[in-house]
């Protein structure tokens, strides 16, 4: 295919057994000549035969063969497999995914030598980009960075690639790899505008130790000239032929879209380089981490891999943890929850039920590689007797759902992460972006608003859902549907949803009340959701970095990296709105990486950067006040009471058993519940900064009349004091009624006489 290279599929050969070109046998003293900083250009031997090579730089790019593996992996059980797997009679989903799995194999990522630089992922810093020229500061060599998204207006300072100020064939966009590395490719985009066309066709590469002296990365004899893009969002990976040892590399285009004679000169682009160890450990950036403490299954994982590595938690933990699933993708991918619990499959007299959610967007991938750890985490740390995640295992019910999206996850997983460029896998398989999905209930509360005068008829939780939503011809992803039946059945409380392509924490409401573009739209617990939003952004490692440079277009550090969501740009149909108004469960979005996918390589350190986020956040679920309401002479439960806090316009309702949670900030709250058949009920409850919750119970009293149904209904003998009662409910009403007789009586009376007077 025309603008794609051409590779033929090698083993994958171990860099130790290339051989360096040298005028001598290879050996120990190798090592020297690559660590030394003045040492000349080092490159390994050609791995299989080069092309041939372009005789002109105007000619077309030669297809090179060069070396790479790719992963095997067994493919996802879809449809009447999946049936077959997991819908057995008697058969537990957790029994289902204890089955051997499917003996195929299909193709997985093309798995490369060596990982990226990280110009997409932000670990190459903006001072290691340099360039011979650029149009303007957003167009500058920082924007040169794969994936990287332009703001809405163009001409601002964050514009979507590194442009050129001249158009000519001397131009360079230079990366600082800081100390020598074995480079052995470049990945090429174009500009991301929606206002412009811009992208490189061919482009040649030098190297160089110092910045001065440059060596072009050759084919044979002849210069390289490699295949650039073809359209600006499509990710094209070149692998060199020879793989070079050097500190910089250089991308020199040589042809570009014309465009007439507007035609600029951008890219946006990746580097793929091994570092050279360095005995010496002459710089401090080499002392950084990269690695991990914890010792978890750091990877990506794919739908059989993901299944393999939850039951495996499962094996290693059977009596705190629990795997179910709560429906199918499109393509018959079932959606597995892990449940971690100290009595799994129940829910418990007042423990909360808290949720991860991830992978909503398949391509944004990081959110369900950190649950698949943390669930690995969790129960190693139980078995070391790890005393916060005991607590947090004994006091909370806890739902890890690390791929809502299978099915987009497989898309973007079979091209890897640095070629499945910013939106493939983004939809479901039927193309529906599930942040979009759900019902709209925003617009209903506020319609009612508008149009009902008397406000103490509005209500303000536990929105029902338009009808109309339901049907069967809506266009509602089934993976949306499951979620939803999910939220219905389980009393959640807490819930954060997790995304990529940003570093930034967003709360409810999501949607513009009059589809503004953007503008900030509070829910009425808009400070606890604000807390919320710090607890996890405050103790990311990156998030709190002050330093840390924006991801894309806008600076969050301004806000503390948190943001309403609907002040960052609108989102109707989101699942944190309608988690708020159709349900008791608060939800948060948080948008973990610059990087959607970030490649295998950065996992253990963005475990690190977010471990703490994650536990801190969960913890937050033990906040405010939480209660059982019960019936005041049968201390049975009662389900759907009404609980009210005074100036919170937001009210939320007790569960099956009886039992409530309300996420409150520190403070002393006027709390009022209030049931079908009984008298309501107030007390003054005071919340401390301590980590647990206050606990106020409630005892309703039945009114009479719902008490006499119950009995009669039952076809019992009235109470005595039900009986005392009843009788002075009806004297009250006798006295009443006479005295309203009497009154009648004496004004008949008096007008009689009137009448009589004038006779």
């Amino acid at each position: 295919m025309a603008g794609v290279l051409h590779l033929t599929l090698l083993l994958f050969l171990p860099f130790a057994s290339l051989a360096l070109v040298s005028s001598r046998p290879a050996g120990d003293d190798d090592t020297a000549a690559l660590t030394s900083t003045g040492a000349a250009f080092t490159a390994t031997e050609s791995r299989v035969s080069a092309g041939k090579s372009a005789k002109t730089t105007d000619a077309p790019t030669t297809g090179f063969t060069t070396g790479y593996s790719r992963t095997t992996t067994k493919p996802p059980t879809t449809g009447a497999a999946t049936k077959h797997l997991t819908d057995e009679p008697g058969k537990t989903a957790e029994e289902a995914v204890h089955r051997k799995d499917a003996e195929e194999e299909e193709e997985g990522p093309l798995e490369l030598e060596c990982p990226p630089l990280g110009l997409e992922s932000l670990k190459v810093k903006d001072n290691q980009l340099r360039a011979s020229s650029y149009k303007r500061r957003g167009l500058g060599p920082h924007r040169g960075r794969l994936n990287i998204q332009s703001g809405i207006e163009d001409g601002d300072i964050y514009d979507g690639a590194w442009c050129a100020q001249y158009r000519d064939k001397n131009q360079w966009l230079e990366v600082d790899a800081r100390r020598l590395t074995r480079f052995i490719g470049v990945i090429l985009q174009g500009r991301s505008s929606i206002w412009s066309w811009d992208l490189v066709h061919t482009y040649k590469v030098q190297f160089s130790n110092d910045s001065l002296v440059w060596k072009p990365c050759m084919n044979g004899t002849e210069e390289a000239i490699f295949e650039g893009n073809q359209d600006s969002e499509t990710p094209v990976l070149a692998l060199f032929n020879t793989s070079t040892v050097a500190r910089y590399i250089r991308i020199n285009p040589q042809t570009w879209y014309q465009n007439g004679t507007e035609g600029d000169i951008c890219l946006r682009a990746e580097v793929l380089g091994c570092t050279v160890p360095d005995p010496n450990n002459i710089y401090p950036w080499q002392t950084e981490p990269t690695e991990s403490r914890d010792k978890l299954d750091f990877r990506h994982h794919n739908y059989k891999e993901m299944r393999k590595l939850m039951k495996s938690v499962n094996e290693a933990c059977p009596d705190i943890t629990r795997i179910y699933s709560i429906g199918k993708s499109y393509t018959g991918l079932k959606l597995y929850v892990m449940e971690i619990s100290d009595n799994p499959g129940k829910h418990e007299l007042g423990e909360p039920e808290f949720r991860y959610v991830a992978g909503m967007h398949g391509n944004e991938v990081l959110g369900r590689e950190l649950l698949l750890n943390l669930m690995e985490y969790m129960c190693q740390e139980y078995k070391r007797g790890d005393q916060r995640i005991v607590r947090l295992v004994k006091e909370t019910r806890i739902h890890l759902l690390p791929s809502m999206n299978p099915d987009g996850y497989e898309m973007a997983f079979k091209k890897g992460s640095e070629l499945a460029g910013w939106a493939l896998g983004r939809y479901s398989y039927e193309g529906i972006d599930m942040n979009h999905n759900f019902a709209d209930l925003n617009s209903v509360m506020w319609t009612a608003i508008e149009l009902e005068t008397d406000r103490s008829k509005l209500i303000n939780h536990y929105f029902p859902i338009p009808e109309q939503y339901t049907s069967e011809e809506a266009f509602v992803a089934s993976e949306t549907r499951a979620v939803i039946n999910w939220m219905q059945n389980i009393p959640f409380v807490l819930s954060a949803n997790l995304h990529g392509g940003e570093l930034v924490v967003t709360y409810p409401y999501d949607m513009t009340r009059d589809w503004a573009p953007r503008e900030h739209t509070p829910t009425a617990d808009e400070s606890f959701f604000r807390w919320l939003a710090t607890a996890y952004a405050s103790t990311n490692q990156v998030m709190s970095n002050p330093d840390r440079r924006p991801c894309h277009n806008k600076d969050f550090l301004r806000y503390n990296n948190i943001i309403n969501g609907a002040d960052w740009h609108n989102v109707p149909g989101s699942m944190n709105d309608f988690s708020y108004l159709h349900t008791n469960c608060f939800e948060v979005t948080v948008e973990l990486s610059c990087d959607k996918f970030p490649h295998a390589s950065e996992l253990p350190i963005e475990w690190e950067n977010n471990r703490e986020s994650l536990l801190v956040y969960m913890e937050q679920v033990h906040r405010g006040i939480k209660g059982v309401v019960r019936d005041k002479d049968t201390e049975a439960g009662i389900a759907d009471a009404t609980i009210k806090v005074d100036d919170i316009d937001h009210h939320i309702r007790s569960a099956a058993d009886g039992d409530y949670w309300r996420l409150l900030n520190p403070g002393e709250y006027r709390v009022t519940v209030s049931a079908e058949g009984y008298f309501p009920s107030s007390r003054t409850c005071q919340v401390m900064y301590d980590h647990y919750p206050t606990i106020c119970d409630f005892r309703l009293t039945k009114m009479p009349k719902q008490r006499l149904k119950e009995i009669l209904a039952k076809g019992g003998k009235l109470p005595k004091d039900l009986q005392l009662r009843l009788r002075q409910l009806r004297l009250r009403k006798l006295r009443v009624t006479t005295k309203a007789i009497n009154q009648r009586r004496a004004a008949a009376a008096a007008a009689a006489a009137k009448r009589a007077k004038r006779v």
